[in-house]
């Protein structure tokens, strides 16, 4: 199986199963996502063997009938590790195509559970190493303990995980290549991924209603600077990010409702693209339309046949303002959001 063009960090969660699924064949084959369990509060009785994403769970799994993907839990407190073992183990043992995935900042019973299922189901096992600072030169002891000292029994790839890459980073190549310069002598990585950041994390006072706002790509700034080091592993490396929601947003619990304004978001290839519209109120499906009218008016906007997320803004652009329904809600703008960014990404890493 070829290795991926595109790893992106995935919740668990419906409007990112839903894009992924529908993403187009050829794009689905050069994605690899790295799915994230939300947080669960405490032990069994309420921990996740009641969890409410057990059922999306089910459904992200049936969604890797063909091409594989990691399925992590980087929130798991200690007392859930038994039950969340078993989960990841089902998730691997399905048909060994969803990797469960350790770091060297997990505890050694969870590092010791991972391995063993990559083992158990000979899938292989992702080796999460979070930089979200300075390379720290004790992860590399770290990363070596866990791996046996360099003679894992298992497949494993590296995620290299520098989190929230924005403008105000300017040194993340560096310590990109700081860590893959310790790291990847260590073992033979089966897949070398570089996961940067995402959209920026915004609040209801930084936008303007209706208007365009765009940021500047530092993690893909990031991507390009480390790609133009001239280092000879730099054809082993895989691109990742965080999609079209920040870092922190994968931390957060389900069920608490949202604020009264929404995000519709584009990405360029310098841009991340976003325009805040209401959610309630009599303008709601003017604001709507309208800001879905102004992305599909940029020069960079690729037309509605690039995607189904570029069909989705073309067609709510179009829509009556006299009428809501195809405006969709904040879950539908995620996933029209993902799945134009997963396109993108896919078509500009792919060599020519």
């Amino acid at each position: 199986m070829s290795e991926p063009l595109y790893v992106p960090v995935l919740p668990v969660r419906q409007h990112a199963r839903m894009a992924y699924e529908r993403i187009r064949p050829d794009v689905q084959a050069a994605t690899a996502p790295l799915w994230n369990l939300p947080p669960c509060s405490g032990p069994p009785p309420a921990g996740p063997g009641r969890a409410h994403w057990q059922k999306e769970l089910s459904r992200v799994r049936g969604a890797h009938r063909r091409h594989p993907g990691w399925i992590d839990a980087p929130f798991a407190e200690e007392a859930c590790l038994p039950e969340l073992s078993e989960i990841l183990s089902e998730c691997a043992g399905l048909s060994r195509l969803l990797r469960p995935v350790t770091g060297p900042d997990r505890s050694g019973a969870q590092q010791s559970a991972a391995l063993e299922t990559a083992r158990r189901y000979g899938c292989g096992a992702g080796v999460r190493v979070r930089v979200p600072g300075e390379w720290d030169g004790r992860t590399t002891e770290a990363v070596d303990h866990l791996l046996g000292g360099g003679r894992p029994d298992v497949p494993v790839d590296l995620l290299l995980d520098l989190g929230a890459v924005l403008p105000g980073r300017p040194g993340a190549g560096k310590e990109a290549l700081r860590a893959l310069d310790a790291l990847l002598p260590l073992v033979a990585w089966r897949t070398v991924a570089v996961l940067g950041g995402g959209f920026p994390q915004l609040t209801g006072g930084m936008l303007e209603t209706g208007e365009l706002h765009e940021e500047p790509r530092g993690d893909w700034c990031m991507w390009q600077e480390a790609r133009a080091s001239g280092r000879d592993y730099l054809p082993r490396l895989t691109y990742g990010d965080y999609g079209v929601q920040p870092v922190t947003a994968l931390a957060r619990e389900q069920g608490r409702g949202g604020p009264p304004w929404g995000i519709l978001r584009y990405t360029t290839e310098d841009w991340f693209v976003l325009c805040k519209v209401p959610n309630t109120g009599p303008d709601r499906t003017a604001g709507i339309r309208t800001a879905a009218r102004r992305i599909r008016e940029l020069p960079g906007f690729r037309g509605a046949a690039a995607s189904a997320g570029e069909t989705w803004l073309r067609d709510c652009a179009e829509g009556p303002l006299t009428a809501g329904r195809g405006t969709g809600q904040a879950a539908d703008w995620l996933r029209a959001g993902n799945v134009q960014h997963m396109t993108y990404v896919v078509r500009c890493s792919r060599p020519y």
